[in-house]
């Protein structure tokens, strides 16, 4: 996946808990200079960011990318929910695929995904 034209990226599973890679990720692209809309039905907001309770909620028409840092069970719920809502490019940190949000993504032909790779190491040379 070509991450040079990624600007807005939502990241599910957001989190303010400072040891979760929810957090971590959150403000590695927060200092990469990224916009970012973390989803997330606990929180308001995240260190002033303000976060969406759930992908219906998002300013669709913004989002380049969504970024999953959610366990597989939650990952396949919301990722199918994001495609009926229109989106197409989806990258899953480690831990956070499945085969079978691989088998649902592969029967979908207009989409772009990652996994295995971490947003955090691609991102550190753009």
């Amino acid at each position: 996946m070509d991450l040079k034209e990624v600007r807005n990226i939502s990241l599910v599973g957001a989190t303010k808990n400072k040891e979760k890679y929810g957090y971590r990720i959150l403000k590695n692209l927060e200092n990469k200079g990224y916009n970012l809309y973390p989803v997330n039905p606990n929180y308001d907001e995240i260190e002033g960011i303000k976060t969406y309770p759930s992908i219906k909620e998002l300013p669709k028409e913004e989002i380049d990318l969504i970024v999953f840092v959610v366990p597989p069970k939650v990952g396949i719920k919301v990722l199918k929910e994001a495609y009926q809502e229109g989106y197409k490019k989806f990258w899953f940190q480690p831990g956070a695929e499945s085969d079978e949000i691989e088998q649902y993504l592969k029967s979908l032909n207009d989409v772009d995904y990652s996994f295995i790779d971490c947003i955090m190491v691609e991102t550190s040379n753009l």
